[in-house]
């Protein structure tokens, strides 16, 4: 009779909870003992348990983002594990999503898994219908339970119990561990207090972070997790913002947008919070188009959405003495990082939209679809008054803003809204006169990465010659002419004064294609053909495959 053939058991064992973990026997080591002993018992079919325990203790099952769990996929990975045993189902996943990613790993390696108490088949039908059910009252009971926790919050917050989290800066959790109280740190209470004071007479963020710095007022600093050291910082105005507006100070305990009357003492007395908030308010209320150093203003300013209907705000970082602006999703400055944010250049997306929407507009007169009602005697005039426009536009950049009405961005697209009574203005024609198709535009929208460099792509590309490969280009064509006459290339390396590495990596660009070259001359060259890309990919032989790779405009 032929033996079974073995098969390789690996336990796997989690809970929700930390509560009890400390015990010599806890409910880990349970659940691993009746896996063991369910493995004994089928050793008959060649079942024989892995020495390594894999034990998940105080980790939610409602994520796979669980070192133990990871050591075992990686085990399931290199086929040396043919088969899972769990206590319960739920000990391995809560999420019925989850489940089905977990299913497709181990299939993929011909790996099987068990439930030592809920005996089903996973190659039946019947089996996996089983499964499908009881996964998905898990994922129900874990839903219902957060949700209880979330209710339970929200309860204790109305009767102003405070529920856990980072202590605010003046105050200390209550030495009792049952009580959800804070107390008055009487040194951190009057920093707090003197903040408070400082802003009221300040008016000014960036006034009172100078002046805590100059006073030695610093936030609870922070513990280094290796020395164990205290690291003390001056506050930055995001600390400032957030302690001036935390409404702890008064009292209370806030729950989403809502506050309630705390059981903590408050620090700031009612006055001088109102007070701070109304200066505060009115603050965000001043125009933020041009800063205090007299830069320019932003065209857009308040016209930019995304496809969430975020508000694009002008914002801007200094760097190496130079002022870089940007239009940015009101989201990351108020909520932090969010991958679904934009932050764009200011100039590049201005000039971009501009192009596109003189375009559109010379496009409009020169098909006569500029009127609601045509009329040849003013359709001709129409072509030279976009013109005009469009000079008028680069003299002065404020006509864009006024021209422009709303600008909605999108994941590849733009749509812009424009301002009937400005298009009438510009044209001496009266608002009605101007045809609705004229109003509104849309077109695609790319930001195309160029090293540190964003170049934006929208609606018509105007031609837009790159200096620096036009530069290159002329160089390696007048290098690889003093070659073919004889000259050595140390020679031509002395005479310019790069080393030869450096000729050997651009010569190559004097061989590319008279299209492409021609393409570079006039600036309709692919926006992501640079300099940098030309010299890190090998260029081909073949002129019909540079046009591929390159793209040939």
């Amino acid at each position: 009779m032929t033996a079974p053939a073995r098969i390789r058991c690996a336990i796997y064992t989690r809970k929700s909870s930390e509560e009890g973990l400390e015990q010599e026997f806890n409910s880990l080591d349970a659940q691993y003992e009746a896996c063991k002993a369910y493995v004994a018992s089928q050793r008959q079919e060649g079942w024989s348990l892995v020495p390594e325990r894999f034990d998940d203790g105080g980790l939610s099952g409602g994520t796979l983002d669980r070192p133990a769990l990871h050591r075992l996929l990686a085990e399931i990975e290199a086929g040396r594990i043919g088969m899972v045993v769990v206590y319960k189902i739920d000990r391995l996943t809560r999420s019925l999503a989850d489940f089905v990613r977990l299913v497709e790993r181990l299939q993929a390696r011909a790996c099987s898994f068990v439930s030592v108490t809920q005996a089903f088949n996973t190659s039946s039908s019947m089996g996996r219908l089983t499964l499908n059910v009881l996964l998905s009252f898990a994922q129900f009971e874990r839903e219902v339970t957060a949700e209880r926790i979330r209710d339970k919050i929200a309860a204790s917050k109305q009767k102003g119990l405070w529920m856990g989290g980072r202590v605010p800066l003046g105050y200390a959790r209550h030495p009792d561990p049952q009580r959800r109280e804070l107390m008055v740190e009487p040194a951190e209470a009057t920093t707090v207090q003197k903040l408070f004071e400082l802003y009221g007479a300040l008016g000014s963020l960036c006034d009172l972070e100078i002046e805590a710095a100059r006073r030695g007022l610093r936030p609870r600093a922070p513990v280094h997790p290796e020395t164990g050291t205290f690291r003390p910082r001056p506050f930055s105005r995001g600390q400032l913002h957030y302690l001036l507006t935390n409404p702890v100070y008064l009292g209370r305990i806030r729950h989403k947008d809502r506050t309630y009357p705390g059981q903590h003492p408050a620090l700031v007395p009612e006055d001088l919070w109102q007070r701070v908030q109304d200066r505060m308010m009115a603050a965000r209320a001043r125009p933020r188009g041009r800063s205090q150093a007299g830069a320019e203003p932003r065209l857009l300013l308040g016209k930019i959405r995304d496809e969430t209907g975020d508000l694009l705000t002008p914002t801007h970082t200094q760097r190496h003495g130079r002022r870089f602006s940007y239009y940015v999703s009101r989201r990351l400055v108020t909520g932090g990082a969010d991958p679904t944010g934009w932050r764009i250049p200011a100039r590049a997306l201005e000039a971009a939209l501009a192009g596109m929407v003189l375009g559109h507009l010379r496009e409009m007169a020169q098909s006569h679809r500029l009127l609601d009602e045509p009329d040849i005697l003013v359709a001709d005039r129409m072509v030279a008054e976009v013109a005009t426009l469009a000079q008028a536009c680069a003299a002065e950049p404020a006509r864009l803003g006024r021209l422009v009405a709303r600008v909605t961005l999108g994941p590849g697209s733009v749509r812009i809204r424009l301002e009937a009574a400005a298009i009438g203005e510009a044209f001496g024609l009266a608002p009605e006169r101007i045809a609705a198709p004229v109003l509104d535009l849309a077109g695609p929208f790319r930001i195309r990465r160029r090293g540190n460099e964003a170049r934006i792509v929208a609606g018509e590309r105007l031609p837009s010659p790159d200096p620096v490969l036009l530069r290159i280009l002329s160089e390696a064509r007048t290098w690889a002419r003093d070659l073919r006459a004889g000259i050595p290339l140390a020679t031509i390396a002395a005479r310019t004064g790069h080393s030869e590495a450096y000729l050997r990596t651009r010569l190559p660009i004097a061989f590319l294609s008279p299209r492409l070259q021609q393409a570079i001359l006039e600036g309709r060259q692919s926006p992501d053909l640079t300099v940098a890309r030309l010299v890190r990919e090998r260029i081909p032989l073949d002129w019909a495959a540079q046009e591929r790779r390159f793209g040939a405009a």
